[in-house]
Formats: structure tokens, C-alpha cells, sequence
């Protein structure tokens, strides 16, 4: 399966999300000094920052726009506000915690010319194993609220080689098109962390877009191969987060069954998994997410 073949040159929009972590930005920064690809601009959102760093990341490039908030927006909330700085015919969105070379950006812009492409995402691969997938497309979240991410932790050896269409683009690298932000706009805010990616995808796909993973792009992501530790804060958006996308997303048959499962099985388990362990900070969290994510108000995580 192929997208296209046509090369287009328009602009490009690179939008990053920093909170508190300079370095890693600058890191980002240097990686698209060393482009080939010049028609972009790029876009830092400082959430909550310690101090302005503006000065340091323009001795690296000149021309980087920084928007600054006294709060953290959180990832969606920053990403709009980046969206509101930017002019570009793209939107890339890309962690503070990857690094891209020239092909990040030109198969990407090659699969729009497809007009019916509202979104795609690359190839990701780790930073420090480079020769290591991280993601290569998702599968549909199904009734359980699961879903696969393919590729994760595999040796790229073409096996994932195949342009496909996928049901969500990944947080971490996702290219959009303006007018998507112009037809249902920007990222749902009400998530703060997690899922937000997810649900503006499921939400393009809506609107009758399809999203791709153009795996002739490539990004490095610095995350650990490693499954990071759990922590109260994780745990509450995590669990509170996936509740919600369910009863924004899922049919109503749908809906039944997750409910039924995560009641009778995910929710006992969990909750004694934590009593035991006597994790009673996570065993909060996750009661706390549980009660947030049943009595939320649709409005709340719009942008």
C-alpha cells in the first residue's frame, strides 16, 4: 500500500511542549539546526517555567518562537497554545524528548498529498538503540480498553516497513494538517496528561479523515525501553483518563461491556493489588481517577 509519490514543499510548523526540562529542548533544538529542510518554523511552549530560557534556545535558533505560560497547561493545553503561535500549513507535533533528521519530515508531507490524510505519524525509534522500534502503529482500543502498539521494543528489520492506515497517531511525533484545527479544533485540553492524542484522533477520524503511519519517516524518542515506575499522579490521569475515552468514544454496546469488565474484573483487581502491596497513595489515586472519570462533564475536555 502506498499514499503517494508527489513531493510538496509547504511549511511546516514544529510545535514542542517543555516543562522545566531546558536541556533535553536544547538537545531537540540542535537536531533541527543540522536539517536539510528549511521550510519550517519552530515553536516552544514553556509550561510553568522556572526561568525564561528564551535567550538560550535562540543562541541555538534564531528564528524559534517561544510562548510562555505561568501555568502548566498540561500536554494538550500547551500543544493549543503552540497551535495559536503558529502559521505553518502542518502541524508537527513533536515531545521535547526526540531528536528528528530530514526524513522525520518529507514522507510525512508526501502521504498528505492525499487529501483524505488528516494526520500521520512516523516511524518512532529509540534514541539510545537506535536499531530498536518503539512504535510502528496501533491497533483500535477495543472493548476492554486495550489496545497493541506494534513493533514496540522489536530490532527494525523492515518487518514494519508497510505505509498503513491506523486508528491513532502517536503523541510524540504527529504531523496534522491546518484545517483540521480549523474544522474540530485542537487537542482536548480535559485530559492534561494522556489520551489526548487518542481522542483528537478518534475525533479526526470522525470528522472522515484517516490517519497514517508513513513508516519511510523516522524519529528517535529518548524514552526508556524500560516500563517506568508507577506513581500517584500516573496512576490517577491513567486511570481516569481511559474512563473517559471510553464514554467519549465507544458505543453505547461498547460502553456496557467495558464497564462490565472493568467493574467485575479491572477495578476489584486493582484496587486489591494496591491494598495489598500497601500502596495506599496508588490505591487513592486510582479510586480518585475512578470517581473523576464517572462523573465528568463532556465540556470539560474540550479545547
Amino acid at each position: 500500500m502506498t499514499f503517494t509519490n508527489n513531493k510538496v514543499s509547504p511549511k511546516v510548523s514544529i510545535i514542542t511542549v517543555n516543562y522545566r526540562n531546558p536541556g533535553i529542548t536544547l538537545e531537540l533544538l540542535r537536531s533541527i539546526q543540522k536539517l536539510s529542510f528549511t521550510d519550517f518554523e519552530v515553536i516552544i511552549v514553556e509550561n510553568s517555567p522556572v526561568e525564561d530560557d528564551s535567550q538560550k534556545y535562540k543562541a541555538i535558533l534564531p528564528q524559534v518562537k517561544v510562548e510562555i505560560s505561568p501555568q502548566n497547561l498540561g500536554f494538550a493545553g500547551g500543544n493549543n497554545l503552540g497551535i495559536e503561535a503558529s502559521s505553518g500549513d502542518f502541524l508537527y507535533f513533536v515531545n521535547n524528548d526526540t531528536e528528528v533528521v530530514d526524513e522525520s519530515f518529507l514522507p510525512l508531507l508526501e502521504a498528505f498529498e492525499n487529501p483524505k490524510i488528516g494526520a500521520a505519524s512516523p516511524k518512532i525509534k529509540y534514541f539510545y538503540h537506535p536499531d530498536t522500534i518503539q512504535f510502528a502503529g496501533f491497533s483500535e482500543i477495543n472493548m476492554l480498553g486495550r489496545n497493541t502498539m506494534y513493533g514496540k521494543n522489536e530490532v527494525d528489520q523492515g518487518q514494519h516497513d508497510t505505509p498503513k492506515f491506523i486508528p491513532y497517531a502517536h503523541g510524540a511525533a504527529m504531523m496534522v494538517r491546518r484545517e483540521i484545527v480549523d474544522s474540530i479544533g485542537g487537542m482536548p485540553e480535559g485530559y492534561f496528561l494522556y489520551y489526548e492524542e487518542l481522542d483528537w484522533s478518534a475525533q479526526i477520524v470522525a470528522a472522515g479523515y484517516q490517519i497514517a503511519y508513513v513508516p519511510q519517516a523516522v524519529i528517535y524518542h529518548k524514552e526508556s525501553m524500560s516500563v517506568g515506575k508507577m506513581s500517584p499522579l500516573k496512576i490517577f490521569y491513567q486511570t481516569r483518563n481511559r474512563i473517559v475515552f471510553m464514554r467519549r468514544n465507544m458505543s453505547q454496546l461498547k460502553q456496557i461491556g467495558f464497564f462490565l469488565y472493568f467493574f467485575l474484573v479491572a477495578f476489584p483487581k486493582n484496587v486489591g493489588i494496591h491494598f495489598l502491596k500497601r500502596e495506599k497513595n496508588l490505591l487513592k489515586s486510582y479510586v480518585k481517577g475512578t470517581k473523576e472519570a464517572l462523573t465528568y462533564k463532556p465540556s470539560n475536555f474540550n479545547a
